[in-house]
């Protein structure tokens, strides 16, 4: 259950995002030096929109405007950050992953569990993706991570199969894109936001107005 006497910050991310998995490294990095607990408020948001093919693949061929220059700076800053967290990558872009999928689990089990458990799965995600190489696509990649957690293989199938999840989700996306959210990851905090993987210090600004 959601500890109410736990601050929030707001996040805006997508799992195949590697600076949000940057980004939530170095969040929790800032929340070891916090006397006070920091809660996360998860809004999920779609990177692939637009290129996502009805069977959940993803065309690569699709411009979004963004070129081989663009992945190749990318690439680069992912490394530069992983060093400097020293965190073993499998992998510094996911370019043919669908998160699609694990965010529909995600949310189900944000609004069907406790925070601990959805926290966990959620760290449990970025690090099947970002440490292992796992597909976070693949539903029976998502059953094994949320039955670790002691969530029913049944409902994890069910939720992958329900209309009205994906509903709720989209509507999410949209609500990130009226809210001015235009990348990830995006953490508000208040009237303030940071976007990008800043570090702990950015973070304690936005957060602690130090």
């Amino acid at each position: 259950m959601t500890d109410s006497s736990a601050a929030t910050v707001t996040v805006y991310s997508d799992y195949v995002c590697p600076f949000c998995y940057l980004g939530r490294e170095s969040l929790e990095r800032y929340q070891e030096t916090r006397d006070e607990p920091l809660e996360i408020e998860w809004h999920p948001f779609d990177l692939r929109a637009g290129k996502r093919n009805p069977d959940g693949s993803i065309d690569s061929s699709v411009d979004d405007g963004k070129d081989d220059d663009y992945y190749a700076q990318a690439k680069a800053n992912v490394e530069r950050l992983s060093e400097q967290y020293d965190l073993e990558m499998h992998q510094t872009l996911a370019t043919e992953v669908d998160s699609l999928p694990a965010q529909v689990v995600s949310y189900y089990i944000n609004g069907h569990y406790p925070y601990e458990t959805w926290l966990s799965f959620e760290e449990a995600v970025f690090e099947a993706l970002w440490q292992a190489g796992r597909d976070i696509g693949d539903p029976d990649v998502l059953v094994a991570l949320a039955t670790d957690l002691e969530v029913p293989e049944a409902e994890i199938r069910a939720a992958l199969e329900d209309e009205s999840l994906r509903d709720d989700l989209e509507a999410q996306f949209r609500a990130a894109q009226e809210a001015g959210v235009r990348g990830v990851p995006t953490f508000v905090y208040g009237e303030h936001a940071a976007r990008g993987a800043v570090p702990p210090a950015q973070l304690s600004r936005l957060i602690e107005g130090a």
